[in-house]
């Protein structure tokens, strides 16, 4: 669509509400890659040093039941730049890279009618096809706040879409690193991987040799709140670590290396990349003090989800339940770190399921602004919560219906409604159930012994995947 035409478009589409008492807040979101629900000191962390967003939580509003809208990466990005499902978006699991197209993209063979064919006979379901990038026609919260004056910027691991498909094509007025990868080919400027990734990552120019990437994200950040320090701006910082190759400064992973102790997270090298992401948050903090900018500024803090946590693992979830990609909290559980200024107590906690899709009309509400008005919005404005109150009781909803490691395991979908969570697994088909607050490990399946409350949750989830539009694994036949 012609930009200025779109632009057009997105004036009528976004509805202010009435003017404000004072000009609106700054938006900075920090979203950390595979980062682990435990992975915080103020998540309970005796080992990762994370001082400086421990001092974010205690200076705003932390939530324990944080979620990520998926458990990779692609889907909770859609999300969290739409406020729409994951499923209702088309996409439902991680995004590959262009150069992994031929070797990677169809690991099945894909027929007429949309679906992966398995090519393992003991894989039993057809699954959907993953659409491949955000589509232009989706709002993001860069685009609902350009009409509002709003400077933007995005820094770091896009993973929504290749040429055509990245953050200057979707409202950000500013792109540095944001490409079509799942990871950096390294850590270390010019962040190249010789053979496969000679070009490093065609969005960020090296300019250092050596120099660490999150570092260098922290540098781009504090530039963009200084340059945009007389108007209002989005600075959108996600971070490319803790996803793997698990690399980092020497100097750290020697500090960690002398206070490993072989328990749980213990991997010196993870604990330095944790580090290097709290350094940055510590500098973004120290930009807004000195730019007078502070108490002008909402903080989000997040991860797309949960942290890396099996055989080979860089970290522990404990006591949550598993990791990154499986159905169970330690896959879709995640740090979330709100600082407003006047609106979050200091040091509050919140217990209310909150998850990615709540971001964007968060914001909006925030700034004096409505989401947009032609299309369904799955999140919800937690404002309420923000202030000290209370949301009405509601069911939240994840979906993946893609083999990733096997039957048993997934496809799946699975929802939560108050504390009681359901597993549907498809192949082969069971269900597990569990009691959150009795029972954060899920070790004791109640479905068997609890029918009535099995049967109410699956009624649920069958209405929450209808009215998103979900594509279900078909039979192979």
């Amino acid at each position: 669509m012609d930009s200025f035409f779109r632009l057009v478009l997105l004036a009528a589409l976004v509805v202010p509400l009435s003017p404000a008492a004072s000009p609106p807040p700054n938006v900075i979101v920090v979203l950390v890659d595979d980062l682990g629900w435990a992975d915080l000191g103020c998540q309970g962390s005796d080992f990762y040093r994370t001082p400086n967003i421990d001092r974010l939580a205690a200076t705003g509003m932390r939530f324990t039941d944080g979620y990520a809208s998926c458990a990779v990466c692609s889907p909770t990005r859609a999300a969290l730049m739409t406020g729409r499902a994951p499923a209702r978006l088309g996409i439902t699991d991680w995004i590959r890279a262009e150069f992994q197209l031929n070797s990677r993209q169809w690991p099945n063979i894909r027929s007429k009618f949309g679906f992966h064919r398995p090519a393992d006979e003991s894989r039993s379901l057809l699954t959907p096809v993953n659409e491949q990038r955000l589509p232009h026609d989706e709002i993001t919260v860069a685009e609902l706040l350009k009409p509002l004056g709003f400077a933007s910027a995005f820094i770091g691991k896009w993973h929504l879409g290749g040429r055509g498909h990245l953050p200057v094509d979707q409202g950000f007025d500013e792109n540095y690193g944001g490409w079509d990868y799942g990871q950096p080919p390294s850590y270390f400027d010019p962040y190249v991987e010789e053979p496969r990734l000679p070009m490093g990552i065609p969005t960020l120019e090296p300019r250092r040799e050596g120099e660490y990437l999150t570092d260098r994200e922290a540098d781009e950040a504090v530039a963009f709140i200084e340059r945009n320090s007389g108007h209002p701006f989005l600075l959108y910082l996600s971070h490319y670590a803790v996803h793997t190759p698990i690399q980092a400064k020497a100097d750290l992973i020697s500090d960690y290396e002398a206070r490993r102790d072989g328990e749980g997270q213990d991997d010196p090298v993870y604990a330095a990349m944790v580090h290097s992401v709290d350094d940055a948050m510590g500098r973004i903090l120290e930009a807004l003090g000195r730019t007078g900018l502070t108490d002008r500024t909402m903080i989000v803090f997040t991860g797309d989800n949960g942290g890396l946590d099996r055989n080979g693992r860089p970290t522990e979830n404990a006591p949550l339940r598993s990791g990154k990609g499986f159905a169970y909290e330690g896959g879709l559980r995640t740090p979330w770190i709100v600082r407003w200024p006047g609106v979050t107590q200091p040091g509050s906690v919140s217990g209310h399921p909150v998850a990615s899709i709540d971001l964007l009309p968060t914001i909006a509400a925030a700034v004096g602004t409505r989401p947009p008005a032609d299309r369904a919005i799955d999140g919800v404005d937690l404002g309420p919560v923000l202030r000290g109150g209370e949301l009405p009781e509601r069911t939240l909803h994840w979906h993946f219906p893609h083999y990733r490691r096997g039957p048993g395991h997934d496809p799946y979908s699975v929802v939560r409604r108050g504390d009681w969570k359901l597993i549907r697994f498809y192949d082969p088909p069971r269900i597990e159930l569990y009691n959150l607050a009795a029972d954060l490990g899920e070790q004791n399946d109640l479905a068997g012994a609890n029918g009535s409350k099995a049967a109410e949750l699956e009624s649920a989830l069958d209405e929450a995947l209808r009215s998103v539009g979900a594509r279900m694994p078909v039979p192979a036949e």
